[in-house]
């Protein structure tokens, strides 16, 4: 039977340095809020499907609208999380208000984390 370690011992490092780098990763509680927020805005499915149609290049909501089979309104609600969230941004051009990624790393956080999920299915066949 395993001897359970008292309080004290749990929180003795066997490595100090290791756990002082460690810690000096650890950021500051509004850097952790962040990213909370960002991984919520990417939790949503619908706000993950404008993402994946933005891959294909800029789009106005029309467009979007149709390509996703969404009322207009409910995709300008989830571009305006999108938005918030600094993850996407938009352009006027005429009469049209375009969409795109934020920048060239928001696209690619999000290119890598939808490779990492393809993967898996390359590997292992999922039906849907």
């Amino acid at each position: 039977m395993e001897v359970p370690m008292s309080l004290f011992e749990q929180y003795v490092p066997h490595h100090p340095e290791d756990v002082k780098r460690a810690q000096e990763t650890l950021h500051h509680r509004d850097r952790i809020d962040e990213l909370r927020f960002l991984f919520k805005m990417l939790a949503d499915p619908t706000r993950l499907r404008v993402l994946m149609t933005l891959q294909s290049g800029d789009l106005c909501v029309a467009d979007l609208s149709a390509a996703l089979n969404m009322t207009s309104s409910a995709i300008s609600h989830q571009l305006a999380d999108l938005k918030n969230a600094r993850l996407v941004t938009r352009e006027k051009r005429g009469k049209h208000v375009f969409y795109r990624f934020n920048d060239l790393h928001v696209e690619t956080i999000f290119k890598q984390a939808l490779q990492h999920v393809e993967e898996r299915y390359a590997t292992h066949r999922i039906d849907d």
